[in-house]
């Protein structure tokens, strides 16, 4: 079966950490983690950018205390750890690692992942604190650092999920996200690391969307593709290496605020798309996801509808149920072709390098207006009537259901600012200024960043002043705009 992996992340460190427990409970067997505004974009919880979003759409966390109350009583070396977290990835990895270590628990023994796609910030989700070139080099340091210390872990989680959920269709979704993957394993191949020493631990997260047959589609070509990118463009030999693994998250663009009890079929419909296409592990949004971050209940109702399909629908019971049909292999097919012509615009950008064409299609956001021209399209058909959308612009009902939604607490960003301060009070501000310090020099020397980035959150360095120290070495990115 597929690990079910409900994401989960509000307010302070311990109140995700009883969600987390009450979805362990519940039948989950994976965590995953989402970050608050400011932890994604390296603010610690007092700065003046983070006023009002504390903890508002995710865990806030500041200092490796906050990322050790996270996982209190669970053991990370027998529950599989997902940390979505991107331009900052280096800083919560190595808060991570640090926090395993303290507890004697091996680094080799750990199982989990860190999404750690830089890239796709850039016209998916947005979320950066640094450039386009020096956020690949820390995507990279990651790869590099655990290929060698980690080697149980998933380096990068390459995402089409921000990207789908930024208006893309499925092709854009399969295209981008393949170009972002051989973008890594390029700038990986830079550092003499071997193709197969580090392919086996890359993976991928994509949405899904309502078209079922389209989606399976897309979920085929993308594990066709990239067996065929690993073998024959880079050389790779293990078949692990050519193995695509994905996590598959139902999108919640697709759930309305209009009948939001409509949204549970949504939820089933994607989620049974995602496991006829093959997926690895699975969430299910909140039916309530239209309105504020699920609640407990609607949590519980996506991790039932999980077991259900899991235990209840016998399509566990094959291995790609869906291949054969003439519509779905001609359909796949279909969108491989035409994915391959976004790649290989990509590729030209790039003079023959996927990674250079990454960073020119990013600086010209050649990837964000093809994005908002899909997304632009599609919100047309719906204004037109012409794609139906059940209780929106048709079929719509009287009924005004009442929902209990999640309560953000605004006491839990006060509480986190005052932990911030008790933590800056009892640390070395000596042993903090030297390892930031050491920090600013080895990134100044463009040496491997994570060793520097472990003594720093080790002395209790914060999320937000390691940033500062990086960002006064890369300089702050602004986004040109592309409109």
């Amino acid at each position: 079966l597929w690990t079910r992996r409900q994401i989960a992340g509000f307010g302070t460190a311990q109140a995700t950490n009883q969600r987390y427990r009450f979805l362990l409970e519940h039948g989950q067997n994976g965590i995953s983690t989402d970050f608050d505004h400011p932890t994604l974009t390296g603010y610690d919880s007092d700065h003046e950018l983070a006023e009002g979003e504390v903890g508002r759409l995710g865990v806030a966390i500041d200092s490796v205390r906050d990322m050790d109350d996270l996982f209190l009583d669970i053991p990370l070396d027998q529950v599989s750890v997902s940390l979505t977290i991107n331009h900052p990835a280096i800083v919560l990895m190595s808060m991570f690692l640090s926090v395993a270590r303290d507890r004697n628990v091996p680094w080799d023994s750990l199982r989990g992942t860190v999404q750690n796609d830089s890239l796709k910030e850039f016209h998916g989700q947005k979320t950066f604190a640094l450039g386009p070139a020096p956020s690949l080099k820390l995507t990279t340091d990651i790869v590099e650092f655990c290929t060698k210390h980690v080697p149980n872990w998933y380096t990068i989680s390459i995402s089409g999920y921000h990207i789908r959920e930024s208006g893309s269709d499925a092709v854009q979704e399969l295209a981008f996200t393949i170009a972002q993957g051989m973008a890594y394993v390029e700038s990986a191949l830079e550092r003499d690391l071997p193709v197969d020493s580090f392919a086996p631990r890359l993976s991928f997260f994509f949405g899904c969307h309502n078209d079922l047959f389209e989606e399976v589609a897309k979920f085929r070509a993308a594990r066709r593709m990239w067996a065929r990118i690993l073998k024959d463009r880079y050389r790779a030999e293990k078949p692990e290496s050519m193995r695509l693994r994905f996590h598959t998250q139902t999108l919640g663009s697709t759930l309305m605020r209009q009948d939001p009890q409509n949204n549970i079929a949504r939820g089933t419909l994607q989620a049974l798309a995602a496991v006829l296409g093959g997926t690895q592990s699975l969430h299910v949004s909140g039916f309530d996801e239209a309105f504020d971050i699920p609640s407990e209940e609607a949590m519980r109702m996506s991790l039932a509808t999980q077991l259900i399909l899991a235990h209840e629908s016998g399509v566990t019971n094959t291995v790609d149920p869906l291949g054969g049909s003439i519509f779905v292999e001609s359909m796949t097919n279909d969108m491989e072709e035409a994915a391959w012509e976004y790649i290989n615009k990509i590729e030209e950008l790039g003079a023959g390098s996927v990674k250079q064409g990454m960073l020119q299609a990013i600086e010209t956001g050649y990837i964000e207006r093809e994005i908002a021209r899909s997304a632009y399209e599609y919100q047309l058909k719906i204004e037109s009537g012409d794609q139906v959308v059940v209780g929106l612009n048709q079929y719509q009902s009287e009924n005004n259901q009442k929902l209990e939604l999640f309560q953000f607490d605004p006491e839990e960003e006060d509480w986190q600012m005052a932990r911030l301060a008790e933590t800056r009070s009892k640390r070395s501000d000596a042993d903090v200024k030297s390892a930031l310090s050491s920090l600013k020099q080895t990134a100044t020397d463009e040496r491997n960043l994570m060793p520097a980035v472990l003594d720093s959150v080790s002395s209790h360095a914060t999320e937000g002043e390691i940033l500062d120290t990086l960002r006064d070495v890369y300089g702050e990115y602004t986004d040109p705009g592309v409109f």
